[in-house]
């Protein structure tokens, strides 16, 4: 069975970040939900609650919801109001087309002090004979019942006759109940019924398409799929006005049933076209000899132009131009060039080998074209002026005129010309006497020391 889940709630809290702890109306409609559960846990704040359009059996795991104002479980297999007790602002409860029968079970209601609006109509209880003053005079904070205000002289009147129709009412609920049990009962056998004979049918059928040899196998699979097709289709068909066709009262069980038989065709039918999809034979884009073949399954219009002046191989794919670039897959090869597009190959072969790593695809920004440019891996050679490795003494002076600053241009320096400083020599060599501090003169501390003999280093000095 489905129930709630993390996920879907997070789906369905779009409008508040997805963030679920914070949330305060929450919609789950429609969501096939066979189970109600987790809310209570996850969504503590939430004061609007739509369950409408589900299969839900029971109402549960709802009591923790202090804040709750508004719960609409219409369009379920409710059959009895219960657990609401903790759901303590609970304004407006809706119970349209459930199955509710046991019309006592509203008596929970009287700690919901705060309930102004109930709707049960749709429900078998709104066929009982005095429902509407049981009801009326059973929730005294009821304001509306079944969109209809309560006057004040009908909770008057419903209070007065108050254990006639409440004993009136229990023995309508006791025959409802034994009429349950026979449905309940004969929807059980209804299945089993259904059960036993799909699995009958499958073994005939398992019988059937299994033959003893492998040549008997061979000639039944040559029979033609399109027999056996046009077989099973019939059948469902069959089946689907059997089904369709059977007159079954409207319970909860049949309901359930109903869901259930939708799903296994819809399911069914998935499988089928996944089986087609998957027996769809693969396009031949390389025959078994090597040669590449060119493809066209998107049948899209192309243009290949040969750039020579760029010396360049230029492709203009008129791919769909509101379609998504994600969905274009470009793969350029030395002799050839392949663009899956939307997983269709188009594959052409090219004139000229090209270089893969230099190659470019772009989309056009007006036409929304792919663009394919790839550069040929023969480059042409463009003719250049040849210069001179080296010069004449006789045309020296012809260039000397020639140049603009008037300078000779020569390959090497000419030495004579020319003139570098000796780096050497840059610093003169002259006495620093008395200038700078002592580790600068070296010499005359040396020659202090040889001139006296009676030196003594002292190193307290």
């Amino acid at each position: 069975f489905l129930s709630v889940t993390e996920d879907l709630v997070r789906r369905r809290a779009e409008h508040n970040n997805c963030e679920i702890f914070s949330l305060e109306e929450i919609s789950l409609h429609q969501q096939e939900i066979e189970k109600l559960e987790h809310l209570d846990k996850w969504c503590r704040d939430l004061k609007i609650l739509y369950l409408q359009n589900n299969l839900i059996p029971k109402i549960e795991n709802v009591g923790k919801l202090k804040k709750l104002e508004y719960l609409n479980v219409a369009l379920n297999n409710i059959e009895r109001i219960e657990n609401l007790e903790g759901c303590e602002e609970l304004k407006k409860l809706d119970l349209t087309a459930n199955f509710i029968g046991e019309l006592s079970s509203i008596e929970s209601l009287k700690y919901n002090i705060h309930l102004k609006e109930l709707f049960l109509v749709g429900n078998p209880c709104t066929e009982f004979e005095g429902y509407r003053q049981f009801v009326v005079a059973t929730l005294h904070q009821l304001k509306y019942l079944d969109s209809k205000e309560i006057e004040r002289s009908e909770r008057i009147k419903a209070l007065q006759n108050y254990p006639e129709v409440k004993w009136k009412i229990r023995e309508q609920e006791q025959a409802y109940l034994l009429k349950r049990a026979r449905e309940k009962e004969e929807a059980h056998r209804r299945m089993q019924e259904r059960k036993d004979k799909k699995q009958n049918e499958m073994d005939s059928k398992l019988g059937c398409d299994s033959p003893d040899s492998p040549h008997e196998k061979e000639n039944h699979q040559a029979k033609g799929d399109g027999e056996q097709e046009a077989c099973r289709t019939a059948e469902n068909d069959e089946e689907d006005r059997r089904f369709w066709e059977e007159p079954t009262p409207y319970t909860p069980e049949s309901r359930l049933e109903t869901h259930r038989y939708i799903e296994e065709k819809r399911r069914a039918k998935d499988n089928v076209r996944e089986s087609k999809k998957r027996e769809k034979p693969p396009w031949t884009l390389v025959t078994a000899e090597g040669k590449v073949l060119n493809v066209n399954v998107p049948k899209l219009h192309f243009s290949l132009e040969d750039d020579e002046e760029n010396n360049q191989i230029v492709l203009d794919l008129a791919v769909y131009r509101h379609m998504d670039t994600s969905l274009l897959d470009v793969d350029v090869q030395p002799t050839y060039l392949r663009v899956l597009v939307k997983g269709k190959p188009f594959q052409l072969v090219l004139p000229e080998e090209v270089k893969p790593d230099s190659s470019s695809a772009k989309r056009s920004q007006t036409t929304g074209h792919l663009v394919v440019t790839m550069p040929k891996a023969k480059e042409i050679t463009l003719a250049k002026q040849k210069v001179s490795a080296s010069i004449k003494h006789s045309d020296c002076n012809t260039l000397q005129k020639n140049t603009r600053s008037g300078q000779v241009e020569m390959l090497e320096a000419d030495p004579s010309k020319y003139s570098f400083p000796d780096v050497t020599k840059i610093i003169q060599e002259k006495e620093r006497t008395g200038q700078g501090p002592i580790k600068l003169q070296p010499q005359k501390v040396t020659e202090a020391k040889k001139s006296c003999v009676d030196f003594e280093n002292n190193e307290d000095v």
